[in-house]
C-alpha cells in the first residue's frame, strides 16, 4: 500500500547562483488533495570558490565537469546531512534538482551537476535525482518542471510566476496545466550588479535610481527568443551569448542598465500573462519577489487586471525546493511529475532517477 504522507527535503540551485537552497517539508494526501508543511528550511551561500567552479562549469573539459558532478554531489550530502542533524529531522528521502550546467533541449541534452550516487552515500538516505534528462529524452524541453507543484500544491492561485534567473509561469489553459520560461530576471539583474561588485541590487534600489535606456530597452525586447512559441525553455547560455553581449556594450551607466533591464523583464511578464488570457490571482516567488522596484513595476504593466500576490518569505524563496521534495514524492508513487502540456514531450512521465546509499545495496 502507498502511503499517504511523506517526509522529504528538497534541494534546488538556481541560475542565478545564489547558494543552495534546502527545504524539508511533510507532504499530506487526503482524498484526491494534496498539502505540504514547511518543516524546516536553510538557504546556504556559495563561497567564491563553489560560485566560480559552477558558473565556469560551462567552459570545463569532460574530465573536469564529471570531477565536479561527483565533488558537488559529495558536498550536497554533506551539507544536507548537517541540516539534518541541525533540524533533527526524520525523512523518508532526499529529492535534489543540482546545478544546472546545460541546457540544450533542442540537441536532446541536459545536464545538472550534482551526482545522485555521491549525494546519497554522504548524507546515508535514498536520493531522487536527475528530474530533467527523461522528458528530455522523449521530445520535451525537461522545462520548467515546477507547474505540478502549481498545479497540485497552488491551486488557489491563476497564475504562477517564478522570478529565479529566469522568470517562467504556469497557468491552467483548457483544463490543461501550460508554463514556459518567459525570459530573464536575477540572472540579468545580478549580472549587472556584479559589475559593482554586488551579489545583487538589494530591493532594486540601484535599479530605482536609474533611468530608462529607451535604445537598450528596444534591443532586449527584440531578442529572438520572445517570439518563439511555447512551449520553450532557456538557461544561461542563452543569455551569455544573446545578451551578454548587447547589456555590456551599451554605454549606459549601471544603474540605467538596471533600470532598463527592470522594464524589459516586466513587459515581457505582462505579455506573456496577456497571452495566457487570465485574470485574478498571480503568485511571485522567487528572488525577484523580494525586489520591491520590481514587483511596483511589475503591478504598474499589470495594471489592476492582475492581482499580484507576494507570499510570505519562506514560500518566496523556497517554492522551487518545495516543488523539488514534492516531485520526488510523485515519482516514488510512480505517479506523473513531469507534464507534456507543459514541456512539449511526447508523454507525461513520472521523472527521477533513484539513488540509494552504499550501506543499503
Amino acid at each position: 500500500m502507498i502511503k499517504d504522507t511523506w517526509r522529504v527535503t528538497g534541494l534546488m540551485s538556481g541560475t542565478s547562483l545564489d547558494g543552495l537552497d534546502m527545504a524539508s517539508c511533510e507532504f499530506i494526501h487526503e482524498g484526491e488533495k494534496w498539502s505540504f508543511k514547511l518543516v524546516a528550511s536553510k538557504s546556504l551561500a556559495y563561497d567564491k570558490s563553489w560560485h566560480n567552479r559552477l558558473k565556469s562549469s560551462v567552459d570545463m573539459s569532460a574530465v573536469e565537469l564529471l570531477l565536479l558532478h561527483n565533488e558537488y554531489g559529495t558536498w550536497l550530502g554533506q551539507q544536507v546531512k548537517l541540516f539534518i542533524d541541525e533540524n533533527d529531522l526524520d525523512l523518508d528521502f532526499i529529492a535534489s534538482h543540482g546545478h544546472t550546467v546545460f541546457h540544450q533541449p533542442e540537441q536532446g541534452l541536459t545536464f545538472q551537476v550534482g551526482s545522485g550516487q555521491h549525494l546519497a552515500n554522504a548524507c546515508g538516505l535514498k536520493v531522487i535525482s536527475d528530474f530533467r534528462t527523461q522528458d528530455v529524452a522523449l521530445g520535451g524541453q525537461g522545462a520548467p518542471l515546477v507547474p505540478i507543484g502549481d498545479q497540485l500544491l497552488f491551486s488557489e492561485y491563476d497564475l504562477c510566476l517564478n522570478l529565479g534567473g529566469i522568470a517562467n509561469v504556469s497557468f491552467d489553459h483548457h483544463g490543461e496545466r501550460m508554463a514556459y520560461d518567459i525570459g530573464l530576471a536575477n540572472m540579468l539583474l545580478n549580472h549587472l550588479a556584479g559589475q559593482l561588485g554586488l551579489p545583487y541590487d538589494d530591493d532594486g534600489k540601484m535599479a530605482r535610481s536609474g533611468t530608462l535606456d529607451q535604445e537598450l530597452l528596444d534591443q532586449l525586447n527584440a531578442l529572438p527568443y520572445f517570439q518563439q512559441p511555447f512551449p520553450k525553455s532557456t538557461g544561461y547560455e542563452w543569455f551569455s551569448a544573446e545578451v551578454v553581449p548587447i547589456v555590456d556594450k551599451h554605454k549606459a551607466s549601471t544603474e540605467d542598465k538596471l533600470h532598463t533591464s527592470v522594464h524589459h523583464i516586466v513587459f515581457q511578464i505582462a505579455e506573456a500573462v496577456k497571452r495566457s488570457s487570465h485574470s485574478g490571482r498571480l503568485l511571485a516567488t522567487g528572488g525577484g519577489a523580494r525586489n520591491a522596484f520590481l514587483t511596483e513595476m511589475l503591478r504598474h504593466h499589470l495594471n489592476n487586471n492582475v492581482e499580484v500576490v507576494i507570499p510570505e518569505p519562506s514560500i518566496i524563496d523556497f517554492k522551487e525546493a518545495i516543488v523539488f521534495a514534492f516531485m520526488g514524492v510523485l515519482k516514488i508513487r510512480n505517479e506523473v511529475n513531469c507534464l507534456k502540456s507543459v514541456t512539449g514531450a511526447r508523454e507525461d512521465s513520472s521523472s527521477g532517477v533513484v539513488f540509494l546509499p552504499a550501506h543499503n545495496m
